[in-house]
């Protein structure tokens, strides 16, 4: 009887100690964090940056212990700048990679793209695109969709806003024909009101086109007060130049995407004097001390220029800190709540008063972005570079 009883002992000891031991190489094993940039195709000078502060997030927060003890790991995709192929992505992020969470796209096609696949899956996504619609009941429930960059409706806010401030009331509008563009057109619109604000003359165009002069002659000879231009990339750059080749004088406004040595590198000297929403990340040091941000802003620039030295190749632009307050946040949520989706979800949900790069974070369960027009600041540029708007 006693050596029965002690072989009884003797293999519940092993059992317990398999079982501890599978849990301490478990609580060892890398937190796999998915992550989709369009790094090649036409999205990609705003998306292999974004993928290099990814990595740079990750590497300070495995730097700092990790996640509880357990480091994360990015499992990186290229996205093509192709819609279709984030989709196939985002399903290999899920059931191949079983990644806890999601960081990306880069553009709004893509994230209308994946949205409805990370719904039905029940796997957060924090996005990294400029327009609402992911985040939109209108396009379906956004339960698991949360995005880092201010709302299309957030921008047109402070726009419309210094736009009522300096008596500009009579505006043309000029959007791309992708669904940045129109998203933005939308949020144009119903806003306008608002502020007192008539559109005189709405052109578009498609985010391809080199040449956007019919356009702006149509818009010259309809006498407004300021043209507004919704399109990321280099076709608001050529906007500026075939504005200036034109005689056209007038205030030229950019959106929230455009902010970025790239557009006065494109714009050349026809680029001078145009102003557009922005992070403070641009015009960091001329932040008050009072500002909560500023020294999180001015940390963020530190580490990308002076530690990972990746202001040589991809200057620092407005873009810049989506995806380190995307990765943070979500990193801070897998603290609280583990790697359960549904209890990841509600801790990311559950977020109020982060301070990030673009703004302070309060997510609400109506609103997945949490950034207001007070997070934005309008910049203009004069003598080749971004101040702000006086």
């Amino acid at each position: 009887m006693k050596s029965v009883l002690l072989r009884v002992l003797i293999a519940a000891s092993l059992v317990a100690m398999v079982h501890g031991g599978a849990q301490a190489a478990d609580q060892k094993q890398p937190i796999k964090i998915g992550a989709f940039f369009a790094l090649s195709g036409p999205a990609a000078p705003i998306g292999t940056p974004t993928k290099l502060v990814a990595e740079m997030a990750v590497d300070q927060i495995n730097k700092g212990g990790g996640i509880n003890g357990r480091p994360l790991e990015l499992i990186i995709g290229d996205t093509e700048s192709d819609p279709a192929k984030a989709a196939t992505i985002a399903k290999k992020f899920i059931f191949a990679d079983k990644v806890a969470a999601i960081i990306g796209p880069t553009s709004t096609g893509e994230g209308m793209q994946v949205k409805k696949i990370v719904e039905e899956a029940g796997i957060p996504i924090f996005m990294t695109v400029g327009g609402d619609p992911p985040i939109m009941q209108q396009t379906g429930p956004f339960t698991y969709i949360f995005k880092s960059p201010q709302r299309s409706s957030t921008a047109v806010t402070k726009l419309f806003e210094y736009l009522k401030a300096n008596n500009l009331t009579k505006v043309a509008m000029l959007t791309a024909s992708d669904p940045f563009g129109k998203d933005g057109a939308i949020w144009l619109e119903k806003l306008a009101p608002n502020y007192g604000i008539t559109f005189v003359a709405k052109e578009s165009f498609g985010p391809k086109d080199t040449d956007m002069t019919p356009q702006l002659t149509k818009i010259k000879n309809t006498n407004p007060q300021a043209i507004i231009c919704w399109t990321i990339g280099p076709a608001g750059a050529i906007v500026a130049k075939n504005k200036a080749q034109l005689g056209i004088t007038i205030p030229l406004f950019q959106c929230h995407g455009q902010p970025g040595p790239e557009y006065i590198q494109l714009a050349g000297k026809a680029s001078e004097g145009d102003r557009m929403p922005s992070t403070k990340l641009m015009v960091a040091d001329e932040l008050s001390d009072k500002d909560p941000q500023k020294k999180v802003i001015q940390n963020f620039i530190h580490l990308y220029k002076d530690v990972y030295h990746y202001d040589k190749q991809f200057p620092i632009n407005t873009h810049s800190g989506y995806a380190w307050d995307a990765i943070t946040i979500v990193a801070d949520g897998l603290r609280k709540a583990g790697t359960d989706p549904k209890a990841l979800r509600a801790a990311i949900e559950g977020t109020r008063g982060y301070v990030g790069i673009s703004g302070i974070y309060n997510l609400t369960p109506e609103d997945h972005n949490g950034l207001g027009p007070d997070s934005m600041v309008i910049v203009q540029v004069k003598d080749g570079k971004f101040v702000l708007a006086k």
